[in-house]
This record gives structure tokens, sequence and C-alpha cells, in this order.
């Protein structure tokens, strides 16, 4: 087993946004597609992320094979949800990091968040913000365990679902 992480390729987008889709509607408690069909219409567009010059798409690949993936935002401003989270300063972010069925228990979820905690700090950013939901609780439990704390007020609401802010000072 070798796990890389590298920045998607065009030709990568569709498979990860399967594999988003896949993912997001397996968690129990997570609203379905059709309770929220532009959230998984975003989900299986997620290449689009990549039009902001700051934002990447990256992929885990377990011998060649993808295992996961999460959006990069090196600039808080093309962070794209609710809440303050776009009025934070020297900020980075990662959102939708999704981690296949066939892949978990091998660290690719952790990968993926060191990858972009190491591409914050090599961008000479202070602190790194993701949010969660309680359908989500095996990556908030490594999110903790990484060092991320709760911040209630990057908290918000989407379409009725609590969604919980997280920061890690860089």
């Amino acid at each position: 087993m070798s796990i890389t992480i590298v920045k998607a390729q065009p030709k990568d987008f569709s498979v990860i946004g399967q594999l988003m889709v896949e993912v997001y509607s397996g968690l129990e408690g997570f609203p379905s597609p059709d309770e929220q069909p532009a959230y998984y219409q975003m989900l299986a567009n997620i290449g689009e992320f990549t039009e902001k010059e700051s934002v990447e798409l990256l992929v885990a690949r377990n011998e060649g094979t993808v295992a996961g993936a999460v959006v990069y935002i090196g600039d808080i401003e093309d962070y794209g949800s609710g809440g303050t989270v776009t009025k934070e300063k020297n900020a980075a972010g990662f959102r939708l990091l999704a981690v296949s069925p066939d892949a978990r228990g091998l660290g690719v979820g952790k990968k993926l968040t060191i990858a972009c905690l190491e591409k914050a700090r090599q961008n000479g950013l202070d602190q790194m913000i993701i949010h969660t939901t309680d359908a989500m609780k095996v990556a908030w439990s490594m999110y903790e365990k990484i060092g991320f704390k709760r911040s209630e007020d990057l908290d918000f609401l989407q379409q009725g679902l609590p969604v919980y802010g997280f920061r890690l000072k860089l």
C-alpha cells in the first residue's frame, strides 16, 4: 500500500465527483440528494472549484486508484460556504474531504488533511478553517486529534443542517 497525494488533473474530476456523491450520500443523518439536490450537483462537479485561482483539488491515490480527495482553498475568500468564514484574515481552508469506502482505515483522510496544512504553512498563512457536521463524527474526531479546535463563531445552518466550524492556528 502506497498512498500519494497529488493535485488532481481535469481527467480525474468526474471520478472524484462520483466518489464525493457516493461518500456524502452514504453518511447516516446527512441530507440525501433528494433533500439537497444543488449540494450534490456541486459535489458531482467538484472540478469547478478549481476555476478559482486559490483553489486546488487534491487527490489521494492508493497504487493508482482514487482513494480520496479534498478541496484546498488557499484564499479564504474563495471558501464558498455559509457563515462568517470569508471575513477571516490570513487563513486557508479545506472542504469536502471524502475517502473511498475501500480505503477507510488507511490514513487517507489524515494524509489529505496534513497535505492541506502543509500548503497553508508554505504560503505563510496563520490558520486553517474547516467545517463538519454531526454525520461526520469520524472526521470530526480525526480533526481534533490533529489539533483543530471548535470555533462556534464559524457555525452556520445550511438549509436547516447545523454546520460546525473548526480552526487550527498554524
